[in-house]
């Protein structure tokens, strides 16, 4: 069923966010850092987003004793969706310093 309906602020600052690089595997922690949004709200944003072709997922391995990241990356489908949206306004995006802290990309 084709959606009618525009996507949230949020959901278009997570997708610009995906959109910085998109080839790039990101993971939900980084993510949520960088956009400003707690894992309540930005899971079900990358699931809703996976389960419409824009996003594709998978299981990273980490270091010995430490469980997978689920981690995420846009499609060819979320890189042309993301190139119609208009920015997302009043949606606050985190500092590169500020997500550096945080251990996330910059």
């Amino acid at each position: 069923m084709p959606r009618n309906r525009a996507p949230s602020a949020q959901t278009v600052t997570v997708l610009q966010a995906l959109a910085a690089d998109p080839p790039r595997w990101r993971y939900g922690y980084e993510l949520g850092a960088e956009v400003d949004l707690k894992s309540g709200s930005l899971y079900p944003i990358l699931m809703r987003l996976s389960d419409r072709g824009l996003l594709e997922s998978a299981w990273q391995e980490t270091e010995p004793g430490r469980p997978p990241r689920h981690v995420y990356r846009l499609t060819a489908a979320g890189v042309a969706e993301v190139a119609r949206l208009e920015p997302a306004p009043g949606v606050r995006r985190r500092s590169p310093a500020v997500r550096r802290q945080l251990g996330g990309a910059q």
